[in-house]
């Protein structure tokens, strides 16, 4: 079982996801001989999860069933245990868009954080690429990498446990991409651009405030980097229902005819109160807005 490669069945050593519903659903790390209990009984690893293939549906203690899912970065972001706010699907899908990442590309990180962002990353650049991420609390750098090593990615990212603002990402000129998560991604941008290719790259910089935006951009523009730009990801779910509209009725096509139920000669008329039922989506009255604002630019080549 690998993040970035897909295993046909559940071995010893695997961290599975136990899916119980779209909002029941956690990581196990798969052991010989241990057990897992679930509301629908027991799960025993040994005969219920080891050669099993992933995506099986099984059968629990007291008769009830859950399904094993092979764990992917999407999976993870859901399931992880938070050290620290972290990034969810529609802002990692815009980030790894917009910094062009691709198999083989290098990237510098910081924060680290609980990795949800750096899993997406990672396979990615799978299989060649390599992540730099950076982490200045030393506990949650020292189980950021017991993670990675645990989802069989330790050989694509190196962790370092240091202050990115004084020291920066450890490397310089290798990288195609950064990523900023930081209080104050201002003070980085420096170490950004030295850790980034001479052919130039993408940088971005994700922070909840616009005070630290305009910072940001205003630190951006004096390192000489270009296409600043700004933008914040909104989520909108639309519940899709059956809704009833009642048909208008516009009164008989001859005006000389007054009773609605005598056909005419453009066809038979249409019962008064008649409704019809179709399927529509209803915008949300409310819903969550703000994460986060997104600044992105590129390295001028000069």
């Amino acid at each position: 079982m690998s993040f970035v490669e897909y295993s046909e069945l559940i071995q010893e050593g695997d961290v599975a996801i136990i899916f119980l519903g779209h909002d029941s659903m956690f990581p196990l790390m798969v052991q010989s001989g241990a057990q897992t209990q679930t509301r629908y009984g027991v799960i025993r690893h040994s005969t219920d999860l080891i050669g099993r293939r992933y995506g099986s549906k099984v059968t629990c203690s007291k008769g009830g069933w859950v399904y094993v899912l092979h764990p992917t970065p999407e999976l993870w972001t859901l399931n992880l245990p938070h050290r620290t706010q972290i990034l969810y699907a529609t802002d990692i899908a815009n980030i790894t868009m917009m910094l062009e990442l691709k198999p083989g590309s290098v990237v510098c990180e910081s924060g680290t954080g609980s990795g949800s962002l750096s899993h997406a990353m990672l396979r990615t650049i799978a299989p060649t690429g390599h992540l730099y991420t950076v982490e200045f609390h030393q506990q949650r750098a020292e189980k950021a990498t017991e993670e990675f090593r645990e989802h069989k990615v330790d050989h694509l990212v190196t962790v370092l446990n240091q202050d990115v603002c004084k020291d920066g990402f450890g490397v310089t000129g290798v990288a195609d991409a950064v990523f900023l998560d930081i209080p104050s991604p201002w003070e980085a941008v420096g170490h950004a651009k030295s850790a980034m290719k001479r052919q130039g790259g993408r940088l971005c910089s994700f922070s909840p405030c616009i005070e630290q935006v305009q910072r940001t951009c205003a630190a951006l523009a004096e390192h000489g980097f270009g296409e600043i730009c700004t933008l914040e990801v909104l989520l909108r779910l639309y519940d899709v229902r059956a809704v009833s509209l009642p048909l208008p009725d516009f009164g008989p096509d001859d005006p000389s005819r007054t009773d609605p139920g005598v056909p005419d000669r453009a066809g038979p008329s249409v019962p008064t109160n008649t409704a019809v039922t179709c399927r529509t989506a209803i915008a949300p009255r409310e819903m969550a807005g703000h994460t986060g604002y997104l600044t992105f630019a590129s390295k001028s080549l000069v």
